[in-house]
């Protein structure tokens, strides 16, 4: 494996990220095996032809015994063996059947996907792809992350930084699942300590996803790179198929969540989505600090965090807050942070109780 990032080469020894991120840190090093192969393991008794409740329940049951599942081939180091039907053909057909009401994002604009139609994030059928690439700008214990970039978002950030790929102002290559895994296995190829699944946002494209990594047969760490405003059905499916959700918890009230990024309910789903992340998988939590937001964002933020997940939850703290697209819009955000705010977030955190947040 090749590193470019001195802070990236020794990270996963790293006692916070060890304890954080334990089994993440086993992927990589080949000691286990990705969640997504388990669930190829896991036999699965349907038929396309089942009703879509019958296909839910049956998914809820098997739910129940994965963990145990997952458990044994921990213990045990053996490699998964791909079973059809399985787990996660399963989930792959359930999300198919949420492409025909679209409900991935809490929005629930219920278009029928399959046949053209486009709600609020504007994705289509398959991929918008941008860029795949190793990252090395992401967390030290992710790089280099296999990083794909598609199109469309469920939420609209007036300061999106990506905002041309989030808003489709640039126009991506259309990618169906079956490209899709050839980018994965070039990624895993190169080195890449896990596939990270970004956007925009990856929520729109949940059903791709699912049916690309079914494809897939490396052994590779599934990250969920979300800004976590994304529904119970897809939390549902991405348990047992997320080894590490890498969420941004960006607003502590709901009113800048609507403001700013039009992203009502955000609290609720948010700190939902949080707690099934902690639940069914491995969690890194990225807070953007934004200029005039310490205490109705930061704060609360960083004290749920600490109250529900823990003191050694994994914690970025973000201070590269910068006026991008239409951050015009709101005087505050037109700026960048000041030297005072920094460091008043830093003391917010320290005082609260956070012992476990990226340096670097």
């Amino acid at each position: 494996m090749w590193l470019t990032r001195p802070d990236a080469k020794g990270i996963l020894s790293d006692p916070g990220v060890r304890e954080a991120l334990p089994r993440y840190v086993d992927i990589v090093n080949k000691r286990r095996y990705a969640k997504y192969l388990i669930a190829r393991a896991v036999p699965a008794k349907y038929s396309r032809r089942d009703e879509t409740e019958a296909l839910w329940e049956l998914h809820r049951g098997l739910m129940e015994e994965y963990k145990a599942i997952e458990a044994d081939y921990d213990a045990k180091g053996r490699k998964p063996k791909p079973v059809e039907p399985s787990l996660l053909g399963l989930k792959t057909l359930l999300a198919h059947r949420v492409m025909q009401s679209c409900a991935f994002c809490e929005r629930r604009c219920g278009v029928d996907r399959l046949r053209g139609e486009k709600g609020y994030c504007r994705a289509g059928r398959n991929f918008s792809l941008h860029s795949a690439f190793p990252h090395m700008g992401e967390e030290p214990e992710l790089v280099p992350s296999g990083t794909i970039f598609t199109g469309g978002c469920t939420i609209r950030c007036i300061h999106c930084q990506n905002w041309d790929i989030s808003q489709w102002a640039s126009s991506g290559t259309s990618v169906a699942p079956e490209m899709m895994a050839v980018q994965v296995r070039e990624l895993a190829e190169k080195g890449c300590r896990n596939i990270n699944m970004v956007g925009g946002d990856p929520t729109p494209m949940t059903w791709a996803w699912l049916d690309t990594m079914g494809r897939v047969d490396v052994n590779t760490a599934t990250v969920w790179n979300s800004n976590s405003y994304y529904s119970e059905e897809t939390a549902r499916l991405l348990a047992g198929f997320i080894d590490l959700y890498l969420l941004d918890f960006k607003y502590g009230n709901d009113r800048c969540a609507s403001e700013i990024s039009d992203a009502p309910g955000y609290w609720e789903a948010a700190t939902r989505n949080h707690l099934m992340a902690k639940e069914q998988g491995e969690l890194i939590i990225r807070v953007l600090v934004l200029p005039g937001h310490n205490s109705c964002c930061t704060k609360p933020i960083l004290q749920w965090i600490h109250d529900n997940l823990g003191p050694m939850t994994r914690v970025n703290l973000m201070f590269q807050y910068r006026p991008e697209w239409r951050a015009g819009e709101r005087e505050e955000l037109r700026r960048r942070l000041s030297s005072e705010e920094i460091a008043e977030a830093r003391e917010m955190a320290d005082e609260i109780g956070l012992r476990n947040l990226v340096r670097g």
